[in-house]
């Protein structure tokens, strides 16, 4: 585990202690975001979605993924400030590569006498004079400079990608839950995921928004109820999107019968931060490729 480091708050000049939390990359290896401590911490007094995640690269694979922005909440008056961190470093590729390698001259074009690009030493064709160009066969005609097909023959479409794993992030206070339903949608496919303006309260539900979205995410301890899951649905109604609850505790029993009736996608995330389907709407939410 990081070891903590003490933060002062620019509102009360209270130092309080800050972990970095630690994420799973792809390939397995530990990541967390580099923390820039010479840099004072920034106040957060508007939630923007550039200010709520932050790219980080892997040591191990150099994969870059996104994760939420390190911040802390002072525990004396309550404010709450983003830590710094340091901006990813720009890659360099090619440099002590070999020939054909971006930023590397290929030995063979500096030997070229032509100056034309051409191989080094080419030597002309049978009929054909030097610097003359080389004759093209018959079955030349709409073909590319290598003899590839012809060019008014598409090339065949691109295979699908599949959807990569779910990565859950451990789930530790309420603010946890609400980051990690941000990143659940958005594996999802929604786009711009955002929370409304405004601190959150700890002991009530959550509002996540984006474009044809309405989500509300439940960080108490008690299961949610048939009015919870009503509200959700007058919402997204009002909004003309779709409507989807997560819950900590899991839901009542009148809930999940109103929510099937209604189509409300029902997730419940246990601590680990993985989000697991609990109805059909939830499911076909889902889809065939989680």
């Amino acid at each position: 585990m990081a070891e903590a480091v003490p933060v002062r708050c620019p509102a009360c000049l209270r130092e309080n202690g800050y972990t970095a939390p630690v994420f799973p990359c792809a390939c397995g290896s530990p990541v967390h975001p580099p923390l820039d401590l010479s840099a004072p911490p920034v106040q957060l007094t508007h939630r923007t979605w550039s200010d709520t995640w932050v790219t980080v690269r892997c040591t191990s694979c150099g994969r870059e993924s996104e994760w939420p922005h390190p911040e802390l909440g002072c525990g004396s008056c309550g404010t709450v400030v983003l830590i710094p961190v340091h901006p990813l470093e720009r890659v360099e590729f090619g440099s002590g590569a070999g020939p054909g390698t971006p930023g590397t001259q290929s030995p063979a074009g500096a030997a070229d006498p032509a100056g034309a690009g051409g191989p080094a030493g080419a030597r002309p064709g049978p009929g054909q004079e030097p610097g003359q160009e080389p004759r093209q066969g018959p079955g030349a005609a709409g073909r590319g400079a290598a003899g590839g097909p012809p060019a008014h023959i598409p090339p065949p479409p691109a295979t699908p990608v599949p959807r990569p794993a779910f990565r859950p992030v451990t789930i530790r206070t309420a603010r946890d839950a609400v980051a990690t339903a941000a990143l659940y949608l958005r594996w999802l496919g929604f786009r711009d995921v955002r929370q409304p303006d405004g601190r959150p309260i700890p002991s009530a539900a959550v509002d996540l928004r984006a474009p044809g979205l309405v989500a509300q995410v439940d960080p108490t301890t008690a299961p949610a109820g048939l009015r919870a899951v009503e509200c959700v649905w007058l919402n997204g109604l009002t909004a003309s999107a779709t409507s989807v609850y997560f819950s900590l505790a899991g839901y009542t029993e009148d809930a999940r019968a109103r929510a099937d009736e209604l189509g409300i996608p029902l997730f419940v995330m246990d601590l680990t931060g993985m989000p697991q389907p609990v109805n059909d709407p939830a499911d076909t939410l889902v889809g065939p490729d989680a």
